[in-house]
């Protein structure tokens, strides 16, 4: 067993070591973002391995027991026998391992410092980048497309917006709690919880990997501590009625005829009364009987006797409320990023299929050039700082070489102009040639096949399904029925450049014609 002594003093070394390394890290310029996310993940990785040691070295101190017996060992009035028979040892056991001091500590302060081989180094950058999904850019952007989505499905939420109207509505937790446009039907649904959740976590998870030095759990304490301040007071805002909704309701008021079986509101007497002989209400009824004694008016208020229902039915609805509140806390710390993450959609929107997967291709491209540069000189990094302080007041596009476009050329292909198609799912298109490029791309197919309807010229220029399905009836009934069949839609070309459709080609190559 090691000297307890010992160990504290090698504890104290490590922890001294990992302070100098620490202190290297964050001295170093982190002009550009990938440096500044590598640097800060190492430090988040040195600072747990410091507590993990601080820690073990207090619980040593805390041992007094073992302390007393070691130092009573060493100041014992044997002379020297102790100590060389713990000599003896210490040759003996380096004598049998001669490379015992050759440990993974001096490694692992290596691969902080990047004093490790090129391959190490590389699989070290890679390691931090995986973290990362390809539209978040190394944490540069936020990936809300699955969330966005989510929000779309949501019941009773009116018309779909699009993905930039989306990031706007985020956008307004700077100053209203998130997603206070959404009606109160729909925020205490189920699936609201689910989404609200599903929202906070990818914020908090993008949150822990952009910056591993903030203390988020303490700023989600903070927050948690001020909403059950608010929600005790029935202060949060757009949750206000939750609690009170359901107490306020009188017989045949305004508010309409409350069930106190069901606890559930009913707008109209006929509805009410058309709930009775359920067996559900029958159910909840008998069970409320066996429970306690029957209210006097079963039509009227609630009673106190029912007080606990009611802290029940407002409980059910606090996780939605907590989310919503832990969520628009992170928002407003993220308001930069999503203003970035705007811009960068409207700069895709405007590039050509072939800009972008040149874009895909250099992305996916290894970044080892800019370290190297970044490490023989200052000069890559304060290029690419240039780069990044673009002067873009009018928040135009980007053009193919990362600058914005001239206005006019901005106002000459009418990118400020949106069109929306609604057989796309209402997908905006913004310019007049992107809405005319799309009516042959696989998105437009994609929803004229889910109508059963060809993707011809007919159908060119139109983008309400109502307009479509009218189109297609009206050339029905106008004997135009070629377009509606596969055979004659489909053209095929021969070996001399002939075109024919898909019957006239069968028929020919059958008669060995073609």
């Amino acid at each position: 067993m090691d000297s307890i002594i010992e160990v504290q003093r090698q504890t104290h070394e490590e922890i001294e070591r990992y302070e100098r390394a620490l202190y290297t890290i964050l001295s170093r310029p982190t002009n550009v973002h990938q440096t500044r996310v590598q640097n800060e993940h190492k430090a988040s990785q040195i600072l747990d391995r410091i507590s993990s040691r601080v820690a073990t070295v207090n619980n040593l101190y805390q041992d007094q027991d073992a302390r007393k017996a070691e130092i009573d060992s060493l100041s014992g009035t044997q002379d020297l026998s102790e100590f060389y028979s713990r000599l003896g040892k210490i040759q003996e056991h380096h004598n049998k391992y001669p490379d015992a001091g050759a440990d993974g500590f001096e490694l692992e302060i290596a691969s902080f410092l990047d004093e490790v081989s090129p391959e190490d180094e590389e699989y070290e950058e890679d390691s931090t980048g995986n973290l990362f999904s390809g539209e978040e850019s190394y944490g540069k952007y936020l990936d809300l497309y699955s969330n966005h989505s989510s929000y779309n499905n949501l019941k009773n939420i009116g018309k779909r917006v699009g993905y930039l109207q989306y990031l706007d509505i985020l956008m307004l937790a700077q100053s209203d709690p998130v997603h206070s446009e959404l009606s109160k039907d729909v925020r205490l649904t189920r699936d609201y919880e689910l989404y609200i959740s599903s929202l906070h976590s990818y914020l908090t998870s993008f949150m822990r990997r952009t910056q591993p030095l903030v203390d988020l759990d303490s700023r989600q304490t903070t927050a948690r501590a001020t909403f059950e301040q608010k929600w005790e007071a029935n202060e949060v805002e757009g949750w206000e009625e939750t609690s009170h909704s359901k107490a306020q309701a009188n017989g045949n008021g305004a508010e309409g005829i409350w069930c106190s079986a069901c606890q559930k509101m009913y707008s109209k007497q006929t509805v009410y009364d058309a709930h009775l002989t359920s067996k559900k209400h029958i159910k909840a009824s008998a069970k409320q009987h066996s429970d306690a004694p029957p209210p006097s008016n079963p039509n009227g208020p609630p009673s106190t006797a029912t007080a606990p229902s009611h802290t029940t039915s407002k409980n059910k609805h606090r996780n939605a409320a907590l989310l919503t509140h832990l969520s628009t806390t992170i928002l407003a710390d993220l308001i930069p990023i999503l203003n970035d993450t705007k811009s960068n959609v409207e700069r895709r929107f405007s590039l050509t299929a072939r800009e972008r997967e040149q874009e895909l291709l250099e992305q996916s491209q290894p970044q080892a050039a800019p370290a190297a540069t970044n490490a023989n000189g200052e000069g890559g990094a304060e290029e690419e700082e240039e780069e990044e302080r673009i002067y873009n007041p009018l928040k135009l596009p980007l053009g193919w070489d990362g600058k914005p476009i001239p206005y006019w050329l901005y106002k000459l292909h009418g990118l400020g102009v949106e069109y929306r198609c609604e057989i796309c799912s209402d997908h905006v298109y913004m310019g007049r040639k992107n809405f005319d490029r799309h009516f042959q791309e696989s998105r437009h197919a994609f929803g004229m096949r889910a109508l059963g309807l060809p993707n011809t010229k007919h159908f060119h220029e139109i983008t309400r399904i109502e307009d479509a399905l009218s189109l297609a009836e009206k050339l029905k009934q106008e004997g135009r029925h070629e377009i509606f069949e596969q055979e004659t839609m489909e053209e095929l070309e021969d070996e001399e450049g002939n075109v024919y459709n898909r019957k006239t080609y069968d028929d020919l190559k059958k008669q060995g014609l073609i």
